[in-house]
């Protein structure tokens, strides 16, 4: 089947796949569910299969890309309990040292489209580093629906103390400059707002779509906030009027923006929830953010 655009599935379909990627719903309940749908001779396996992630049409910036140096690194997890794989990348051929981004993936760990990330932020001048939280189980499998599966078996708390050891780890790296801030999507948008409860030193937290943390845990939140949100996206939005009131309250510095018409990982240019518009309004807010309070 043709890849085809958000706005040629019935909501009801995005909202049923929105329930699979993050499993509200099994792959059968999915299928069983969207046959409702299937018309004109389109399978619900078709269907399903026209929304899982295609990486190679949703490549911008190649692997061996001559701008960027880019290699795996190993961080220390927390605890002595063992090692996290990160991708790390940097403009090509700079000695000096840079801001650096913790680029943090949606629940399937690090698949390709997170490391294309990476280097997009990359090119942007910065120091990106992308951890990859299923290294516990082996790393990112290469097949989305197991990649959601071992990344259920994860354990939360020691999720949260990855990530600080990973912005931790950047803010001590040579190629960084010591100025430290995180981007995320879906699951990685909520562990930016964990992450900035956890860190008064983060220096900037952009997070997409992402859930919010602890309303009572707000008050220690130091850095400044970047959030995007999708319209159409009733599962996390649910959850942002009291984050807005508990934001004000405590005053943090915040911008928050909603895109019409869009839908949850919107962001995302491997599948067809990509809104083309909105994602490349937010990339530029989020760039000049980073700029802003990076350096």
């Amino acid at each position: 089947m043709t890849r085809r655009r958000a706005s040629d599935y019935s909501p009801a379909v995005l909202k049923l796949f929105d329930q699979f990627v993050h499993g509200d719903i099994s792959r059968r309940e999915f299928l069983d569910r969207a046959a409702a749908f299937a018309v004109g001779g389109v399978t619900a396996t078709a269907l399903l299969e026209s929304l899982v992630p295609d990486f190679a049409a949703g490549q911008r910036i190649p692997e061996t890309d001559p701008r960027i140096d880019a290699r795996y690194v190993e961080l220390e997890s927390p605890q002595g309990a063992g090692t996290i794989r990160g991708y790390l990348v940097k403009p090509a051929g700079d000695a000096a040292a840079r801001p650096g981004v913790v680029v943090i993936h949606e629940n399937r760990g690090l698949n390709p489209h997170i490391e294309d990330i990476a280097r997009r932020i990359a090119l942007e001048g910065f120091v990106a580093l992308a951890p990859d939280a299923l290294t516990p189980l082996g790393g990112y499998p290469g097949d989305e629906d197991r990649a959601r599966e071992l990344f259920a078996q994860l354990d939360r708390e020691r999720l949260v103390e990855d990530f600080v050891a990973a912005v931790e780890w950047l803010e001590d790296a040579d190629e960084c400059n010591g100025r430290v801030g995180a981007v995320g999507f879906c699951f990685g948008g909520g562990m930016v707002n964990q992450l900035a409860v956890r860190l008064p030193d983060l220096a900037a937290g952009v997070a997409f779509y992402g859930g919010q943390p602890s309303i009572s845990d707000v008050p220690k939140i130091r850095a400044p906030l970047l959030l995007h949100y999708a319209e159409n996206d009733e599962r996390i939005n649910a959850g942002w009027p009291a984050y807005q009131a508990a934001l004000d309250e405590a005053d943090v510095e915040y911008e928050a923006y909603f895109y019409p018409r869009t839908n949850h990982g919107f962001n995302n240019d491997t599948t067809p929830r990509f809104d083309e518009a909105a994602a490349a309004l937010a990339w530029e807010r989020t760039i000049a953010f980073f700029r802003r309070h990076l350096g």
